[in-house]
């Protein structure tokens, strides 16, 4: 074997690896993504104060 079908087939192994990634990766997102409605609640009950008092000290 020479040394450009060594470097072809290390490059071949890197896109593979790096697709399994990929794919690995865009199966966890939607899991992780997903907000329920009571966390939404929680997270705009959090967020008026903070907007209230920024506006209320906005120069």
């Amino acid at each position: 074997m020479g040394m450009k079908d060594k470097f072809q087939d290390r490059t071949e192994q890197w896109q593979d690896q790096a697709r399994q990634k990929v794919d690995e990766a865009k199966e966890r997102m939607p899991q992780r993504g997903r907000k329920s409605p009571q966390d939404e609640e929680s997270e705009r009950g959090r967020r008026e104060p903070e907007e209230r008092f920024d506006q209320d000290y906005e120069a």
